[in-house]
């Protein structure tokens, strides 16, 4: 089967578990509601870890987004957020790690702390931090959240990576 045929029937597949049907099932019922910490298993932030200035602002539509978080739903789904008061917390799902956290500020100019830890999380610096976590945002700001393109894209780009290895 080809790679094309492949990721059509992936799609095809992820598209399915996210639709709701007539009745709501556990699963759709946390589509709908708003994460919170408790809602999976979490780690906090690593003594090892940096902090920079993100220079963005978000509409009222895209904080109603992040507000509302991510419940992973698949394996496909590697993120995990929530938010509590103006902090938005971003875990990996399948390990609890914490990546990010983002002190949104009313200037638009947030402070970001990225783990450091390499047994946790590898970062080649705050300008690949800075656009890793701005595609991230882009994907987690859509509306609604689109879990088939982020998980290709973040296949897509760990390709590109094996390839430059």
């Amino acid at each position: 089967m080809s790679t094309t045929l492949l990721f059509r029937a992936r799609k095809r597949a992820i598209n399915a578990e996210f639709e709701l049907g007539e009745g709501m099932t556990e699963e759709s019922k946390n589509q709908t509601r708003v994460a919170r910490r408790d809602d999976w298993k979490t780690k906090l932030m690593p003594e090892r870890h940096a902090t920079f200035t993100l220079n963005r602002s978000f509409s009222d539509e895209e904080m109603t987004a992040l507000r509302r978080g991510n419940i992973p739903q698949s394996m496909e789904d590697k993120w995990f957020w929530y938010m509590e008061g103006s902090t938005l917390w971003v875990h990996r799902s399948w390990t609890g790690y914490c990546i990010y956290r983002i002190d949104f500020k009313d200037d638009d100019r947030h402070v970001v702390t990225v783990n450091r830890d390499p047994q946790q999380y590898e970062s080649a610096g705050v300008e690949a931090d800075l656009k890793s976590l701005n595609k991230l945002l882009d994907w987690q700001t859509q509306t609604p959240y689109d879990r088939y393109n982020e998980w290709l894209s973040e296949t897509y780009d760990a390709l590109k990576r094996t390839r430059k290895s």
